[in-house]
C-alpha cells in the first residue's frame, strides 16, 4: 500500500515509535518475580497489555500493592532511554513531507509522556496529535482508540493506517477497519501475522 495515498498515519508508541520493549520486559520481570515467583516467565505474557489489564489480569491478588507498582513504573520510565526504531525517524519525516498526518495513540499516560518530551524534544514535532490513556475510556484492542484517531483528523478508516506492534493493538486496528502494518519489534512475525495486512521489521526499507 503506497504511502501517499494514506490521510492519516496512527502509531502505537512503544515497539512501534521506540524500541522500548526489552526495557519493559526487564522491569516486569522484576515486579512479576516479586509477587508471582510461581509463574516464571509472566513477563512475556503480559506484553502489549495496558498497566490496567496488567492488574485486573494477574496482580489482582495484590490490589494493595497497585499503588507501589505504579510508583516503582513512573520512577523506571523517568529513567528509561527512548531510541526510535530503526529508520523511523526518516520515515515519518517523508510521509510528513508528502501532506500525511500522523498521530500516536498510546495506551501510556502524560506522565510517561512527559519523560519522553524532556527526552526527545523534537519528538511533539512529528506529529499532528498525541493521543494518549487519559483521551479514552476503552483499552486495546477495542477500535476505539484509532477511531478516536481518524475523527481527530476528519478520516474515515479506509483514509488511515495503523502501525501496531502488539496482539492486543494489532487487534485494535483490525477492529477499526483501518490497514495494519504489524512490527515484529515485541512478538515473532509469524505470530503477529494474522493479525497484520503487512508485517514489517523496521521502518528501514518503508
Amino acid at each position: 500500500m503506497s504511502p501517499f495515498k494514506w490521510k492519516v498515519a496512527l502509531f502505537d508508541l512503544d515497539g512501534v515509535v521506540f524500541d522500548t520493549e526489552p526495557q519493559y520486559t526487564v522491569f516486569w520481570g522484576e515486579e512479576c518475580r516479586r509477587y508471582h515467583p510461581e509463574q516464571p516467565g509472566l513477563e512475556q505474557t503480559i506484553k502489549g497489555q495496558t498497566l490496567t489489564q496488567i492488574f485486573e489480569r494477574y496482580f489482582s491478588d495484590v490490589a494493595e500493592e497497585h499503588a507501589a507498582i505504579v510508583e516503582r513504573l513512573n520512577a523506571y520510565e523517568a529513567q528509561m532511554y527512548y531510541d526510535y526504531v530503526p529508520g523511523f525517524y526518516d520515515f515519518i519525516t517523508s510521509i510528513r513531507s508528502e501532506g500525511v498526518k500522523t498521530a500516536v495513540v498510546t495506551s501510556s499516560n502524560q506522565a510517561k509522556m512527559q519523560s519522553v518530551y524532556r527526552q526527545r524534544p523534537e519528538f511533539q514535532s512529528l506529529f499532528d496529535a498525541i493521543l494518549t490513556s487519559e483521551d479514552f475510556t476503552e483499552s486495546k484492542p477495542s477500535p476505539d482508540c484509532y477511531l478516536k484517531g481518524a475523527a481527530r483528523f476528519g478520516a474515515t478508516p479506509s483514509e488511515c493506517v495503523v502501525f501496531e506492534d502488539s496482539f492486543n493493538g494489532l487487534k485494535s486496528g483490525r477492529a477499526a477497519g483501518m490497514y495494519v502494518f504489524g512490527l515484529s519489534t515485541t512478538n515473532s512475525a509469524e505470530a503477529i501475522a494474522p493479525l497484520a495486512d503487512e508485517v514489517i521489521g523496521d521502518y528501514l526499507r518503508m
